[in-house]
């Protein structure tokens, strides 16, 4: 019975969320009332605020689902792997399969998913604080990494004092949501200004690793600077 009863809940869930969503991308976000969505979703507003404690979180939420995918991607690593290694491969593995996080999705409703996201100003900085929760979730699996396991090729010197490595697992773990979310946001942007999934992929690849090439190996001094040492 507990199974059904989750189901059941999972199901409503999902309706109330879909039926915001519609509304939200048919008329925007701001001119669709809370209440609006419970007579369409077919439930009451106490009901509806059972499952979403604020408006931004029937269209939100679905980030919620990735809260935990970098933190787990380093749990779960193969022994030896270097952390951002096994990100590389986890984002490019989702670049493969086109997952809508990634930003390489070129569906009709994804586009206006997104377009609805960060076109609408409470809904952007909503998602914001998921990514946060996800950079606190990874930096707390990088902190119980073994030490040196952060590393790709040398790089994230994550050497010294306990305290000291505390702060390289933050700022590396900052460092990769950010990476990730430029990432996306970039392949979003191309495909929405014409480009197909299909034909940004390779270039998306390419993106990708050189991103995190960069993340292990660091910027380094501008060109300009190189060509005058030389």
């Amino acid at each position: 019975m507990t199974g059904l009863r989750e189901l059941k809940k999972e199901r409503t869930r999902r309706a109330i969320s879909e039926a915001a969503i519609t509304l939200f991308l048919e008329h925007g976000f701001d001119r669709v009332s809370v209440a609006d969505v419970a007579a369409a979703a077919e439930v009451s507003k106490p009901t509806l605020f059972s499952y979403f404690p604020t408006k931004e979180d029937l269209v939100v939420h679905r980030f919620a689902d990735h809260q935990e995918q970098a933190a787990e991607v380093v749990r779960t690593r193969t022994a030896g792997e270097p952390a951002l290694d096994a990100l590389l491969r986890d984002f490019l593995a989702g670049l493969a399969r086109r997952d809508p996080v990634t930003g390489l999705n070129d569906h009709p409703a994804v586009l206006a998913f997104t377009g609805l996201v960060y076109g609408t100003p409470s809904l952007a900085a909503r998602v914001g604080e998921y990514v946060a929760r996800a950079e606190e979730s990874l930096a707390e699996a990088l902190r119980a990494a073994p030490p040196g396991a952060a590393r790709a090729n040398g790089a994230a010197r994550a050497q010294g004092s306990a305290g000291a490595q505390e702060l390289a697992a933050a700022l590396l773990a900052a460092q990769v949501t950010a990476t990730q979310r430029v990432l996306a946001l970039h392949n979003w942007r191309r495909i929405r200004d014409g480009r197909t999934a299909d034909e940004l992929y390779a270039e998306a690849v390419e993106d990708a690793t050189g991103a995190f090439d960069l993340l292990a190996h660091g910027y380094g001094p501008p060109s300009g600077e190189r060509a005058a040492a030389d």
